[in-house]
């Protein structure tokens, strides 16, 4: 035989040598929770090994992973159901925690960038991503309500904003406000394929953020559908996306490898919580090493293709491969 491929492969130097993807702690953006209060540190059940945090806490939480060379986080309030209704209010309200909990994350660690949602969920007494009018999330109508939840999440200081709503044209609403608010320079992530999944669960379980009624199919997307991430990918990079993110990551790979192949944005992956507890549950039962099949996972989400990747087992893996693999 002329050609053996195991030739690459005999050896740990060749092997390293012969390495087409690299993985390494500043591929990864490390998603955090975070509660009004004091001394609150509370593991979310669906979701082992991650957990609510009251700033107090949370600041030592990203001193150790800044550490470990995380410098990228992207933070999701658990907002009390008293500060919710229907117009998202208390998203741009001035004694909002999440935003002056971002003032101090970037006065304490201006080094790291600090990503956003942006989305009415959170704050929204109907628990949808959109304005609800009787009984339907209307698109254009919740755009002004993103636009304000933008700019306040600028002048608190966030890095990057991450509109996770998929309303249509929302990335150029948010761009166009932004820079009339002199905010230029704060970049967007947009979710740009993110779609209908089953594997929300424990995410929502953080926030408890669960629709109170319908479901997100009409704004979310098909799972069966590719193409049309491909659209939304060319909309949003039309209308000044500075990163597209595929959700979920693991069950999506050939839609982050598309995307990868077609445009030249850098290209995210959101390994989602249902998609982390389906490992950590395998691992804690005996049936998976987690030493190896961690890794591995989100080396094939790199491999698809993805720039960056948000995952729970950031910490994970920069406490055991800080040189990467």
């Amino acid at each position: 035989m002329l050609i053996r491929p195991r030739r690459n492969r005999q050896s740990a130097a060749i092997r390293a040598l012969t390495t087409e993807t690299h993985l390494h702690p500043q591929h990864m953006v490390y998603p955090l929770f975070l509660e009004d209060g004091h001394g609150v540190r509370r593991e979310i059940k669906s979701l082992p090994g991650v957990y609510r945090f009251s700033l107090d806490a949370l600041i030592p939480e990203i001193e150790s992973c800044v550490s470990l060379g995380i410098t990228s986080f992207v933070l999701f309030p658990a907002v009390s159901d008293e500060l919710k209704d229907a117009v998202a209010s208390y998203s741009y309200a001035d004694d909002n925690f999440y935003l002056e909990a971002a003032r101090q994350i970037k006065s304490r660690f201006p080094e790291i960038c600090l990503i956003s949602d942006v989305a009415m969920d959170p704050y929204s007494s109907d628990g949808h991503d959109g304005l609800v009018v009787d009984g339907a999330i209307v698109n254009d109508a919740t755009l002004p309500i993103l636009g304000r939840m933008s700019v306040a999440q600028a002048q608190a200081g966030f890095d990057m904003l991450g509109p996770s709503d998929m309303m249509d044209g929302r990335v150029a609403y948010m761009r166009a406000v932004l820079d009339e608010n002199g905010y230029s320079q704060t970049g967007i992530l947009s979710y740009t394929a993110k779609y209908a999944s089953a594997f929300y669960g424990p995410f929502r379980d953080a926030l408890d953020s669960a629709p109170k009624s319908g479901d997100k199919k009409t704004y979310q997307m098909n799972p069966a559908n590719k193409r049309e991430a491909l659209i939304e990918a060319e909309l949003d990079t039309a209308e000044g996306a500075d990163m597209l993110m595929v959700k979920p990551a693991l069950h999506y790979l050939d839609v982050i490898h598309a995307l990868k192949e077609r445009f030249e944005l850098p290209i995210a992956a959101y390994h989602v919580s249902g998609e982390c507890a389906m490992l950590s549950a395998a691992c804690r039962n005996g049936w998976l090493d987690f030493e190896r099949a961690m890794p591995e996972t989100l080396l094939s989400i790199r491999r698809a293709g993805a720039d960056v990747i948000l995952t729970y087992f950031a910490k994970d893996f920069a406490q055991r491969f800080p040189n990467g693999v």
